[in-house]
C-alpha cells in the first residue's frame, strides 16, 4: 500500500492526511475483497524498516492503527472476517500488542475473508525466525535435520495455514517487493499500479484481477496449471 505521503504532498497536505486517507482505502479494499469472494487478503501496513521514519510520523501511524482496530474490529467481526496479524510483536507498545492479540482471538472462528495484516513485518526476519525455530527443534531432538522440508519450513513462517498469494499488487508505480513475503511470493503474479494507495478502489482491484486472469501460470513447468 504505497504512496500515501506522495499523495498528500501533491495536494499540499501533511503526510498524516495521506496515511489517514490510506486507511479509508484499506476499508474499501476489504469491502471489495468480500464482494468479489476473495478468500484471502494480505495488507502490508507497517514494515520493520519503517521505524527509521521521523518519530512524529511513527506516532501518527501507531495512532491510526489503534483507531482502526477500535473503530473497525466489531464491524469486521460482524462481517465474518477473520483477522490475522503477522510480524514481530516484541518491542511494540503493550496496548498495541493487546489489541492485536484481541483482534485475532475475537475473530478466530470466523469463516469468511481472512484479512492478514503485516505489521512490524519484514520477510527476511520472518525467514530467520523460521530457520531458528526449526534449528531449535532439531537441537531438542524433536525432529531430524532430514525432516526440514519446504512444507515444514513454510509451516514455521508467520503465514502458516495461509495459502501462498496468487496475486501481488503494489501501488504508486514502485516496482519492488520491499522485503514483503519473499518466500510466499515465489510464483505469484505481479501487478504494479501507478495509482497512489489513497486513490486505490474496487475498480483498480478488479483491473488487477483481470490482468492476473489473462496470464498463463506455469509454475516453472511447460503446461498451464490452474490456480487456487
Amino acid at each position: 500500500m504505497d504512496g500515501n505521503g506522495r499523495w498528500a504532498e501533491q495536494r499540499g497536505l501533511p503526510r498524516f492526511e495521506g496515511h489517514r486517507r490510506g486507511v479509508e482505502s484499506v476499508r474499501e479494499a476489504v469491502r471489495a475483497a468480500r464482494a468479489l469472494d476473495i478468500p484471502f487478503l494480505t495488507l502490508f501496513s507497517f514494515s520493520s524498516e519503517n521505524w527509521s521514519r521521523p518519530k512524529s510520523e511513527i506516532l501518527d501511524l501507531m495512532g491510526l492503527m489503534r483507531r482502526f482496530i477500535q473503530r473497525d474490529l466489531a464491524e469486521l467481526h460482524q462481517a465474518n472476517v477473520r483477522v490475522r496479524v503477522i510480524g514481530e510483536r516484541q518491542g511494540l507498545d503493550a496496548d498495541i500488542v493487546k489489541m492485536l492479540d484481541e483482534s485475532e482471538a475475537l475473530t478466530s472462528s470466523n469463516s469468511g475473508l481472512t484479512l492478514t495484516v503485516a505489521f512490524n513485518y519484514g520477510s527476511r526476519a520472518e525467514i530467520v525466525r523460521a530457520a531458528r525455530c526449526l534449528a531449535e527443534r532439531v537441537g531438542r531432538g524433536e525432529i531430524a535435520a532430514s525432516d526440514i522440508t519446504q512444507e515444514a519450513f513454510a509451516a514455521s513462517l508467520d503465514t502458516s495455514g495461509i495459502p501462498d498469494p496468487d496475486l501481488f499488487i503494489r501501488t504508486s508505480g514502485e516496482q519492488r517487493l520491499s522485503n514483503f513475503l519473499l518466500w510466499q511470493l515465489a510464483y505469484a503474479e505481479f501487478v504494479f499500479v501507478e495509482t497512489f494507495w489513497p486513490d486505490f478502489n474496487r475498480g483498480h482491484m478488479e483491473a488487477a484481477i483481470a490482468t492476473f486472469q489473462s496470464r498463463e501460470r506455469r509454475f516453472g513447468g511447460l503446461t498451464k496449471r490452474s490456480s487456487a
